[in-house]
């Protein structure tokens, strides 16, 4: 689990966490700006600390936690999860965030346009037929 090390790159750190998948990806979210810490902005090779607050986001999640350990090499997702202690303002807030996006309308109700269905290009047809008559265009000239 934990070694003995003092300091750990923060790129690595977070992909020996299980935060990302491949240190290129924690990489590219350190450059975007995305992980931060103890409040500032970080680059990859910062040298990360027990009891550094790291925050960062996963896609749509916000995450805020405290480094317990060091490991020199990625585990099992168990071992990973006892490299860091999530604050209890981040477990609260990552709760209320997924009870909203719980409560949130389905997105496909939203819909009004589109591509008609079967049964509504049958009806466009039906309604076609009668209303248009002979026109070959919808403009008013006749």
């Amino acid at each position: 689990m934990t070694t003995t090390m003092e300091t750990m790159r923060l790129d690595k750190w977070l992909w020996c966490a299980r935060f990302y998948k491949t240190r290129s990806l924690a990489t590219e979210e350190i450059s975007k700006g995305r992980v931060t810490v103890n409040g500032q902005l970080a680059k990859p090779a910062r040298d990360l600390r027990c009891g550094d607050t790291v925050a960062l986001r996963q896609g749509p999640v916000a995450r805020t936690v405290v480094v317990r350990g060091l490991s020199g090499f990625r585990g099992p997702a168990p071992t990973a999860q006892q490299l860091y202690e999530e604050t209890a303002d981040s477990l609260t807030a990552r709760e209320h965030a997924a009870e909203q996006r719980r409560l949130a309308p389905e997105p496909s109700a939203a819909l009004q346009e589109g591509r008609p269905t079967k049964r509504d290009r049958r009806e466009i047809d039906r309604v076609g037929a009668r209303g248009w008559g002979d026109r070959w265009s919808a403009s008013i000239k006749e």
